[in-house]
């Protein structure tokens, strides 16, 4: 008994040894996740990417009045899908289209792609303050005050003359990276650039919109993405432009930089610091006039001041105080703070001293503009009074309008802008193509982009709009720029620049916004005739 039952333990052992040996072969499953099975996990994983891949589209139907004449038209806000070059996901990009609905055949009705700067911003601000058919209203110069806000009906929306579709770069508004993409992915002049291409074609192929006539608009860093997206957009894709419209323009960052030993930024600063110095009454004798003063002033910048400014260390006592007491006359600063300066007075300090004596800090994008200074001590500005004044009530209406007209995000955040940071690639292509600054890195520059646009097509038109307190691009340094493309006489004839009484946001004073709205329709009809 006892050895039978010595055997039959035997054999029991064996059979777990056997059994144990057979699971050691057979590949470990994956552990369920707690609570589900891990094939509803993966069902639901998968409908998640889906999901987050798929477009999203709210179609409504508006009417608007503009110029005596009732306009209807559809209003499309959703995301395009962006794929790259192995077809795969990457972003969406967020767009809000209005399209005149009583329009029969669309190769007569221009379309416009429209966007504001940064890098980084959203385009609500051409879309709420300039272009589209409801508007911000806000106070002129002056910090509006907080809520209940008004969104009136924009009596210069631009549907009288063209369609509209205003474009959120990668990570402002809705737009965001999907599958394996990533939003830095899209932050680079060149990148950018890309983006907006991709999503243009897509529109006009989806939209029959190819035979339509086309135009870029864009502000501020807009401007200069639209130098390279125009010039893209023709020898990539054979999207041939009709107009280039260039709101608060800059193509050359290095006119705006103040960097070492570069005299050219002070240069072409000092008219627009004439005017906003004009504009403050902060001069000793003011002139009556202001555009004559400015002329004055430009005269002067050109001239003896960027001579003085050549000789460097070799400027003499006696010529340096004949400048400091000319700038002074300018600018209204002492001579004694602008011989402290060296004659050379950036963009920060110009804003805080203006008014140092009234505890007041003028703004950058707007100089009309003036906030409270903290710090009467401080060397540079501590920020810029305009955003504050008018920031709360484009977030308030972007987010309202969107919700309650559109009908799209309601349970989504829109981004004023993109959390950019220092995270954007300043660097261009190969050397030797657009913008391709050799074996060493230069400025950030799109002239050259923009140049070779107007010689691939010289049926294109370009419009600068610029504002005389603008501090955030000064219009002299862009009209040097526009003087310096080395274009043809025939092609320079192309280009028109306009002048507003007021700063980069030109749209944010009601005069200037119909004036505006007058010379970009103006433009519209130039640029589409046979």
């Amino acid at each position: 008994m006892r050895k039978v039952l010595g055997l039959g333990v035997v054999i029991f052992y064996l059979m777990i040894v056997q059994v144990a040996s057979v699971a050691a072969q057979v590949p470990e499953q994956p552990r369920p996740q707690e609570g589900r099975p891990p094939a509803v996990s993966d069902r639901a994983a998968a409908a998640a990417e889906a999901a987050a891949i798929k477009e999203e589209w709210s179609v409504t139907e508006h009417s608007i009045r503009i110029g005596g004449q009732t306009i209807p038209y559809k209003a499309s806000a959703g995301t395009t899908l962006l794929k790259n070059e192995k077809g795969e996901p990457t972003g969406m990009l967020y767009s809000v289209a209005y399209t005149r609905s009583d329009v029969k055949d669309l190769s007569t009705r221009p379309v416009s792609f429209v966007y504001n700067g940064g890098p980084g911003s959203a385009s609500l601000w051409l879309h709420l303050g300039a272009f589209g058919p409801r508007r911000a209203s806000t106070v002129n110069g002056e910090f509006t005050p907080p809520a209940p806000y008004k969104l009136v009906d924009n009596n210069e929306c631009l549907l009288d003359k063209t369609d509209l579709v205003f474009i959120d770069m990668m990570g402002a508004g809705y737009s965001h990276a999907v599958g394996k993409g990533q939003e830095r992915d899209f932050w680079g002049i060149d990148e950018d650039v890309a983006a907006f291409a991709q999503f243009i074609v897509t529109y006009i192929s989806r939209n029959d919109r190819w035979n339509s006539p086309k135009f870029l608009l864009g502000e501020s860093y807009g401007t200069f993405r639209s130098a390279a997206l125009g010039n893209y957009l023709q020898s990539r894709d054979s999207v041939h432009l009709n107009g280039i419209c260039l709101i608060s323009s800059v193509l050359d960052l290095a006119t705006l930089t103040f960097g070492a030993g570069d005299d050219r930024p002070y240069i072409f600063y000092l008219p627009s610091y004439a005017a906003v110095a004009w504009y403050h009454k902060a001069l000793k004798n003011r002139p009556g006039d202001m555009l004559a003063f400015v002329e004055e002033a430009r005269q002067y910048a050109q001239g003896e001041y960027a001579t003085a400014l050549y000789k460097g260390a070799k400027l003499s006592a006696t010529e340096k105080a004949a400048v400091a007491k000319r700038l002074s006359y300018f600018t209204g600063l002492s001579e004694d703070y602008l011989l402290k300066a060296n004659l050379r007075v950036t963009l920060g300090q110009f804003n805080v001293e203006l008014m140092r004596s009234r505890g007041l800090t003028s703004g950058r994008i707007d100089a009309r503009f003036t906030g409270y200074t903290r710090n009467l001590l401080s060397e540079s500005a501590q920020g810029d009074p305009e955003g504050p004044a008018v920031g709360g009530v484009f977030t308030a209406l972007i987010n309202a309008y969107n919700h309650d007209e559109l009908k799209f995000g309601k349970d989504r955040v829109y981004h004023n802008s993109a959390s950019v940071g220092g995270n954007w690639n300043w660097r261009r292509g190969a050397p030797g193509g657009p913008g391709g600054g050799g074996f060493f890195p230069g400025a950030p520059n799109t002239q050259n982009d923009l140049a070779q646009a107007m010689i691939t097509n010289p049926r294109l038109l370009v419009q600068v709009e610029n504002g005389y307190y603008d501090m955030a691009t000064p219009f002299f340094a862009t009209e040097f720029t526009f003087t310096h493309l080395g274009l043809p006489a025939d092609l320079q004839k192309n280009i028109k620049l306009n002048y507003y009484d007021a700063g980069h946001m030109m749209y944010l004073q009601d005069s200037d916004r119909v004036s505006l709205h007058n010379h970009v329709a103006e433009f519209i009809d130039r640029a589409t005739k046979p």
